[in-house]
């Protein structure tokens, strides 16, 4: 389902060859069970771009080779075919697309307008070590950054690591940090947080992702988590609730009513 982030005039000026701007992480998330003509006429019309995702992305080498092998297939397409082609994979990935070509796409979304006392209420973030984790544009983590002691954004997505830098400069935000990195695989010693937020990323992996968040937790410190899920009872909610996570609720403008939990650390 698209998201609608980019307008359509935007959408028109952005190329395909956008797809090589994305991450190793992004290719290898790719579903391989969808949209495999549209993958065929894009990547018959641009071979290089199989090139590439073998060179970044090697465990999706294998698929980028069979749907080039599809394309070649297909009946020749016309110039339209093609681009309705091209237009149906960006706005299928158009968040990744969004964040490469553009983070402010992203960061003007009505739905991070909430109101920033959902996060900070939670807890005394006072002279804290704050992980923030899949910090896109750092929504969470300029929140936070004026009452702790420092705060680390773990973001995969290089244009949105810069973006987060060039904020931090822009806003004179002098306790700031950026580092690459996975919610299943965070760049920090055990114990290195007193607390750790994240939002919109939690649920793919939830039994690795928050292991990791725990064990970069101190004991007593807090793993606070605004999923995105909305609000009702769902697998998500499940899952947290049932190993001791609190809930609230709070409203995101434009997308309704979500959920927000948070777990001290025994």
């Amino acid at each position: 389902m698209s998201l609608n982030w980019i307008t359509e005039k935007e959408l028109n000026e952005i190329p395909f060859d956008a797809f090589l701007l994305l991450e190793e992480c992004q290719l290898n998330w790719i579903d391989e069970e969808r949209y495999a003509d549209a993958w065929g006429l894009a990547l018959r019309a641009h071979p290089y771009v199989v090139w590439a995702i073998a060179k970044r992305a090697p465990q999706k080498a294998a698929w980028a080779e069979r749907m080039l092998k599809h394309g070649k297939a297909l009946p020749p397409a016309d110039t339209q075919a093609l681009f309705q082609a091209e237009r149906t994979l960006l706005r299928a990935y158009e968040d990744w697309i969004a964040y490469a070509v553009n983070p402010e796409i992203y960061h003007r979304q009505p739905f991070l307008q909430w109101d920033e006392r959902e996060l900070t209420g939670l807890c005394d973030f006072a002279g804290k070590r704050v992980v923030d984790v899949g910090s896109g544009t750092g929504k969470q983590a300029f929140a936070v950054a004026p009452l702790c002691k420092a705060v680390y954004c773990v973001e995969p997505a290089w244009s949105l690591r810069r973006f987060l830098r060039e904020r931090a400069e822009r806003e004179h935000v002098k306790n700031l940090y950026v580092a690459d990195g996975l919610m299943e695989s965070l760049p920090f010693e055990d114990g290195f947080a007193d607390i750790i937020t994240s939002g919109h990323v939690f649920g793919d992996s939830p039994d690795a992702e928050l292991a990791e968040m725990l064990r970069v937790t101190k004991p007593g410190g807090m793993v606070i988590l605004i999923p995105g899920n909305n609000d009702c009872d769902n697998a998500v909610h499940h899952f947290l609730t049932d190993i001791g996570f609190a809930f609230g609720r709070f409203e995101e403008p434009g997308d309704g009513w979500k959920r927000k939990y948070w777990l001290t650390k025994g």
